[in-house]
């Protein structure tokens, strides 16, 4: 099941084999190999395969016909000590980015609209930041899919 599988996702994913071989680090008779049968990779090689397809590795070894990879449905959300946090951050970046002449852009000081929209961008990739290190660094145990 494995060849086959992985002979079609590289064909629909238009790679040689030797295309392949050079972005998995092995030569292309390996690949050639894989997918005639003769050989099967080691985990690492199949975890490594299964990443650059963006499948899983149960869809290549043909224990499952899901060919995504499981997801971690858990998405965190902003508390309100996190909310405080963003703010002073924004507040001590717009400070930072003052000068005694006020807030330039291209040499022109910032009216008021231009400014609001800038701290709200700013607040944006605090929060996108803030967001995306909870979920990478907030153990498993601790999730909650309700996320309360």
């Amino acid at each position: 099941m494995f060849d086959k599988r992985l002979r079609k996702l590289r064909i629909d994913n238009e790679l040689s084999q030797k295309s392949l071989a050079d972005i998995l680090g092995i030569s292309p008779s390996t690949v050639a190999m894989y997918e005639q049968g003769r050989r099967t990779p080691d985990n690492e090689m199949l975890k490594k395969i299964a990443n650059y397809f963006n499948v899983s590795v149960d869809f290549l070894l043909g224990n499952s016909n899901s060919n995504t990879p499981p997801t971690d449905d858990w998405s965190p959300k902003l508390n309100e000590k996190d909310e405080k946090d963003i703010e002073k951050q924004l507040d001590k970046i717009l400070n930072g980015l003052e000068n005694e002449e006020g807030l330039m852009l291209n040499g022109e000081i910032l009216d008021e609209t231009t400014r609001e929209l800038l701290a709200q961008s700013i607040k944006n990739g605090l929060e996108y930041a803030k967001l995306t290190s909870k979920k990478k660094f907030t153990p498993k145990k601790y999730r909650k899919n309700n996320n309360d």
